[in-house]
């Protein structure tokens, strides 16, 4: 199974067991709620994949690698207590609250989770003390006295043995409890996610041309070589940081990252051819571009490809702030009209307190960690305009604060009207300067398979996509039907 089926496994799994019937149970009981058992090769995104669940469910989620834990963490620390049995006093040992339920707690009291995952990564590379305990756990979701609460499904992850020389095999009397789900690594789920990430252009061009590189380990006699997914991706943030503060990159700095000498040095190769061909496209007129698409070899066309795909990308990525940014200030207008219409003549303080409740929450927000850097930024753009419009509202009254945000939908009009022009000159360039039959399916391929082109392209339309698309799928289905004649005539 792949990493994004694996994610939408353990989202159905959660939905399952959250399920209740009319009557308030649950539909699969406690009891046979078995905790996912991850395993597969380090590095291949699966604790990426447990924040993913959590944003897109809007469910808590409660980390710990347990490489990093003690007993005494994870159980609790003991505690002598008084106790009474047929009349006559006992000093009995007792535990705190383990610190990994107690952070589960703390999740729902800070954030209102009242549903959620408690991922625990490393479980089969636990010390000898704690073995008992996490098996205690994977078998009855309980740590020493204390049990996950209700709506908290548990999800572990480990590493096979063969990666990892540390890990401790589970027995089939734990294997029986729990539901497993075998991960291997996948290129092309990876590059999905990668486009959505904004992976650098480099890594992803360089992959596409080099798969095999995507993941390897290796071990020689002078020690083990490997790159990873994860690998990829951290090379990705300091490269692009490096680039950001004109930094040289050295062959040096990738082998930091890409542990794989030979891969190491092949991608520091590329990425050279990779910063040349970026910095024409960058400094070069469009008509220049497709001269050299034009004049290109084939991996010189991809890597042109993937620069087009990765300005429609950037392009529509600031169109999805601007969205948002529009529509949190829509929101904010619509309940202050409501608001107005019962008490017109507050209309300067409603205006103010709306402001100030602002300012207030995304303080709180912020101090909280309960909001992303682009969240943030979005909300104090909108709290920006409703300040500079106190001012409008005051001289010429809400009407007028109306007209100047209906001016700024205009701005995310034109935005729009910008992407579907460039996605269309880019669309015809690669039909007029492809010279074999694979370019423009493939480019369209590139497109599709990029989930915010696809999801803009799904909403916005782009005329050019659709109608090359539609000529591609007709010309696959008349070659279908002739080899399914000639065939017959065969017979």
């Amino acid at each position: 199974m792949n990493i994004a089926e694996a994610k939408q496994e353990i989202i159905n799994t959660f939905r399952a067991y959250t399920a209740r019937d009319e009557v308030g149970k649950y539909k699969i009981p406690i009891q046979h709620q078995r905790p996912v058992l991850l395993m597969g090769p380090p590095g291949v995104g699966k604790t990426a994949i447990m924040k993913q669940i959590a944003e897109e469910e809007k469910i808590g989620l409660v980390e710990y690698t347990l490489t990093h834990h003690t007993r005494q963490s994870a159980v609790g620390l003991p505690i002598l207590e008084k106790k009474r049995f047929r009349e006559q006093e006992y000093t009995v040992t007792e535990y705190t609250m383990s610190e990994m339920i107690a952070a589960v707690y703390e999740c729902i009291e800070k954030e209102g989770k009242e549903t959620g995952i408690l991922f625990l990564d490393e479980i089969n590379c636990v010390s000898e003390t704690l073995a008992p305990t996490m098996l205690q756990l994977l078998q009855n979701k309980t740590f020493g006295a204390h049990k996950l609460p209700e709506g908290w499904c548990l999800v572990a992850a480990g590493n096979p043995e063969r990666y990892n020389k540390s890990v401790r095999e589970f027995d089939i009397v734990t294997l029986d409890r729990v539901k497993r789900i075998e991960i291997e690594e996948n290129h092309s789920v990876w590059d999905q996610y990668a486009a959505k990430q904004g992976i650098h252009l480099g890594i992803r061009s360089y992959l596409h041309f080099k798969t095999e590189n995507f993941y390897r380990i290796e071990e020689r006699q002078e020690g083990s070589c490997f790159v990873t997914a994860r690998g990829w991706e951290d090379l990705s943030r300091i490269l692009q940081s490096y680039e950001d503060m004109n930094v040289l990159i050295t062959e040096e700095l990738i082998k930091e990252y890409v542990q794989y000498e030979e891969v190491a040095e092949d991608f520091f190769g590329f990425y050279k051819l990779f910063k040349k061909y970026e910095e024409k496209y960058q400094n070069n007129s469009f008509s220049e571009i497709e001269e050299m698409l034009f004049q290109a070899d084939f991996e010189e066309k991809i890597l042109l490809m993937q620069l087009f795909e990765g300005e429609v990308q950037g392009k529509i990525k600031e169109y999805k702030h601007e969205k948002e940014y529009i529509n949190g200030l829509y929101e904010e207008l619509k309940r202050m009209k409501k608001a107005m219409t019962q008490k017109p003549e507050e209309i300067q303080t409603i205006f103010l307190e709306t402001i100030e409740n602002r300012k207030f929450q995304e303080k709180i927000f912020k101090e909280k960690g309960l909001l992303t850097e682009e969240r943030i930024k979005t909300d104090k753009k909108i709290t920006k305009w409703l300040n500079e419009s106190k001012w409008v509202l005051k001289e010429k009254g809400f009407p007028a604060v109306k007209e100047a945000f209906y001016r700024e939908t205009l701005n995310l009009k034109h935005q729009e009207e910008k992407i579907r022009i460039l996605l269309d000159k880019e669309i015809i360039a690669m039909k007029k300067c492809c010279k074999t039959e694979q370019e423009l399916p493939l480019f369209l391929t590139m497109l599709s398979r990029n989930e915010s082109i696809a999801e803009f392209i799904a909403e916005h339309r782009c005329e050019s996509y659709l109608k090359e698309s539609e000529i591609l799928l007709t010309q696959e289905r008349e070659a279908v039907l002739k080899e399914k004649i000639q065939a017959f005539q065969k017979k």
